[in-house]
């Protein structure tokens, strides 16, 4: 059977560009939870794109509601696919990278491969995923969810949710918690230039972080 479920409300446009300046990295040095497997990987290097979780459920071979969900997508949206655990067929192809790109998806992220790299990187469609394959899907006209909480990598997404993906990975947050988190990855940031700085100007990583207090008062009292 399908489900339809009606879109999540977008992300405010502000929440995006402030997100656009964290690095998923740094998120990593906030945050513990919220991070999709680090097999699911970035086909083109050097993108970093935040936007709305749009949720999508197809099991198998049968990717008749990623069609559908062609004529529902908005620009803004990271339309996020959870694929049952099949790693053998690639949903997303040559075709459904041009039909995303044209309607102004911001990216897509699948718990699974997909083909026609060439494609994706020819319309410059940002994608994270589990590798390529040749076999594809069909529209079989089966089964599937369209925003339905979703498990991809490992991690919990619901419709709404806000999505960053760069080439370190994919975190999703909840978009109550989205901006305070943004607001500490830009702060880190920013002292990550001043430590650079002082590096440069002939200080010792040790001496700046306390590592070599904390490892010489061990080394003293051992």
């Amino acid at each position: 059977m399908f489900i339809v479920n009606p879109m999540p409300q977008q992300i405010a446009p502000e929440l995006v560009t402030e997100l656009e300046k964290c690095e998923v990295a740094t998120i990593g040095h906030v945050l513990h939870s919220g991070f999709v497997d680090r097999e699911i990987r970035a086909v083109l290097p050097g993108k970093r794109v935040a936007g709305t979780a749009v949720t999508l459920r197809i099991p198998h071979a049968d990717s008749t509601l990623l069609h559908y969900l062609t004529a529902m997508v908005r620009p803004g949206d990271v339309v996020v696919i959870e694929r049952c655990g099949d790693t053998r067929h690639a949903c997303w192809g040559g075709v459904i990278t041009n039909a995303m790109k044209m309607a102004g998806v911001a990216a897509g992220v699948i718990d699974g491969p997909a083909t026609d790299f060439s494609e994706i990187v020819r319309v410059d469609m940002p994608m994270w995923c589990r590798g390529p394959s040749p076999i594809t899907t069909k529209l079989l006209g089966l089964e599937g969810a369209i925003n339905v909480p979703v498990n991809v990598g490992g991690q919990t997404i619901a419709p709404g949710d806000a999505v960053l993906c760069d080439e370190s990975g994919v975190v999703v947050l909840a978009p109550a918690a989205a901006p305070s988190v943004a607001a500490r990855a830009i702060a880190m940031q920013e002292a990550e230039i001043v430590l650079l700085a002082r590096l440069a100007a002939g200080e010792k990583l040790p001496d700046i972080t306390g590592a070599r207090a904390m490892v010489e008062q061990k080394l003293q009292t051992a």
